[in-house]
């Protein structure tokens, strides 16, 4: 996809966040769209269906947590990139970020060529494939194309990094993926997230798919099993 393709919401209270950042990403040739509140966030969203969206945390008339939420309820907007990007640096902050399902969490200030840095490596994940067979391991299909586990019938619709986490850990049941494996294929070594992301997605598939098919291994890291379901 073309970086002219590329559309970026930016989400802030503060006029001069959105006219620094916009002015950033528009110069390396991207689309930018900006939202002063979550309210605004989630009509833009609605409206432009972005593919990435930078969401600041306390803003007026609705928070960033409460606007990635609704997002990530709202059809059709489950796909986007969803990023904090806040002055809140604290793990409780992060934590809840995570759970809100958000992608990935970048604390301010950060310098302008950083940022880009790491908008690249975000977008990178977009997947370009239009189509793609779907994958069975035991009783669940993985549906690549659509981002979509289905067990037993029932379909699960799951935020992009909590899908490509499952992919991972699914696609060789028993083995054991260390930590810093997974935080490299899933999120990319060029994408700095705090040391519970991984924690906090695990934790959100166990309550959707099932709490028996993730054992942790503790100092290790996590694995997916078949045979103890």
């Amino acid at each position: 996809m073309k970086k002219k393709d590329i559309k970026i919401l930016l989400v802030d209270d503060e006029p001069d966040i959105l006219e620094i950042v916009g002015y950033n990403l528009s110069n390396e040739g991207y689309n930018i769209y900006t939202a002063s509140n979550g309210k605004e966030a989630i009509s833009q969203a609605k409206k432009i269906k972005p593919h990435l969206i930078l969401l600041d945390i306390m803003m007026p008339e609705m928070d960033g947590i409460e606007a990635c939420e609704k997002i990530r309820e709202t059809p059709g907007l489950e796909d986007i990139i969803v990023v904090f990007f806040t002055a809140r640096g604290e793990d409780y902050s992060q934590v809840a970020g995570f759970d809100a399902g958000a992608d990935d969490y970048i604390t301010k200030p950060i310098k302008p060529k950083v940022l880009i840095g790491k908008v690249k490596a975000l977008l990178r994940r977009l997947k370009e494939e239009t189509a793609q067979e779907q994958i069975t391991v035991g009783d669940i299909i993985i549906d690549r194309d659509e981002y979509v586990i289905i067990k037993d019938g029932e379909r699960f619709s799951l935020p992009r990094k909590e899908f490509e986490l499952f992919s991972l850990l699914a696609s060789k049941p028993g083995k054991v993926f260390k930590r810093d494996l997974i935080l490299d294929s899933v999120w990319g070594n060029e994408v700095v997230v705090g040391g519970r992301t991984i924690d906090v997605h695990i934790r959100k598939l166990r309550e959707k798919i099932g709490d028996n098919y993730f054992k942790t291994v503790k100092g290790v890291g996590y694995k997916f099993v078949m045979d103890e379901v």
